[in-house]
């Protein structure tokens, strides 16, 4: 059985004895494979040989095509920098009025640079690496986009005082996730997974009226491709969870703060829960023995579940090799 099938098979309700282990790699990748961040950030063919290596090694059940939260906001004309060992860096804000969102151009992806390196990338993934692992590709979700182009706390106030500024910039970035989302399933990708962490910064009620109808949208539009969808959201989502259970997501990342007991129980065997060991506290700074035993336990706890095994968010470049190859061979 492919590890497609498998996968498939998970997300239709199956329940084997397999759990499957799905790390988020990117700077750990990119130092495993003796490449700087920046190399990995702006080149699809280093990130992708990167993946490969930690997918050979650790025996991985997928592969993602994620480096950071700017290849939309750069395809929308904000310049990014890319320091040789830290992430990429936007140091300016290219929305600031409604106007400027009226004025804003939804971007060509497959002529802007930095997205046509990821669509790139998911074709380049394919090649290396075959038709049997999923290969999971990567949009910003219309709340952590908004944010990209205008800047954290000045959309986190305007949510309180300018909501329908907030509606203008997120029905443009739409737009544009839904075409970046289409070109990546096209060249090779078979989930898509959409990264909105700033929604765990946000109160449940402006969620709910503000967020989750662009969610439900853009879920049905991936989905209307035949394509899964994956919700990762960082920090501690909690008082979320009644919403995130309406929002057609096929899987959702837990970070190390949200009970995995508890967020079963809100939303139920349907949605696929992935995580949740704490990326630096224990799966950093553990001894590998250590690790090896919360690893059993939590995949243990989990048995029968819904339930896919990874850190809380991405494993940290300071990771030892010894301690990511503890998690893989526990969860086997």
């Amino acid at each position: 059985m492919t590890k497609i099938e498998k996968l498939d098979r998970l997300l239709k309700g199956e329940r084997g004895n397999a759990t499957l282990f799905h790390p988020i790699l990117m700077h750990f990748a990119a130092r495993f494979n003796k490449k700087t961040y920046a190399e990995f950030a702006s080149d699809y063919r280093v990130l992708v040989e990167s993946n490969a290596a930690c997918a050979e090694h650790f025996d991985l059940d997928a592969v993602m095509l994620v480096s950071d939260p700017y290849r939309e906001t750069s395809a929308f004309g904000a310049k990014v920098e890319f320091p040789a060992d830290s992430v990429p860096i936007c140091r300016e804000k290219i929305v600031r009025t409604a106007d400027d969102v009226r004025a804003l151009k939804n971007p060509d992806v497959h002529d802007a640079k930095r997205t046509l390196d990821r669509i790139l990338g998911a074709a380049y993934c394919r090649e290396v690496l075959g038709d049997e692992i999923p290969v999971i590709g990567w949009i910003e979700g219309p709340l952590a986009e908004a944010c990209d182009l205008a800047g954290v706390n000045e959309i986190l106030l305007a949510l309180a005082l300018e909501p329908d500024f907030v509606r203008l910039l997120m029905d443009k970035c739409l737009i544009t996730a839904k075409k970046f989302a289409r070109a990546q399933i096209e060249a090779g990708c078979t989930v898509m997974a959409v990264g909105d962490a700033i929604c765990s910064q946000i109160s449940l009620s402006m969620y709910e009226s503000l967020v989750l109808p662009l969610h439900q949208r853009l879920f049905r539009f991936i989905h209307s491709l035949g394509t899964p969808v994956k919700l990762h959201i960082c920090g501690n989502i909690t008082h979320l969870l009644p919403a995130l259970a309406q929002t057609g997501a096929d899987i959702i990342d837990l970070d190390w703060m949200v009970d995995m007991d508890g967020a079963h129980a809100v939303l139920g065997d349907r949605i696929v829960l992935s995580g949740n060991l704490n990326p630096v506290s224990v799966i950093q700074d553990y001894p590998a023995e250590r690790l090896a035993e919360i690893t059993k336990e939590l995949v243990s706890s989990e048995t029968g579940k819904p339930f896919i095994l990874s850190g809380g968010c991405e494993i940290t470049v300071n990771t030892p090799v010894a301690n990511l190859m503890a998690m893989r061979e526990a969860a086997r």
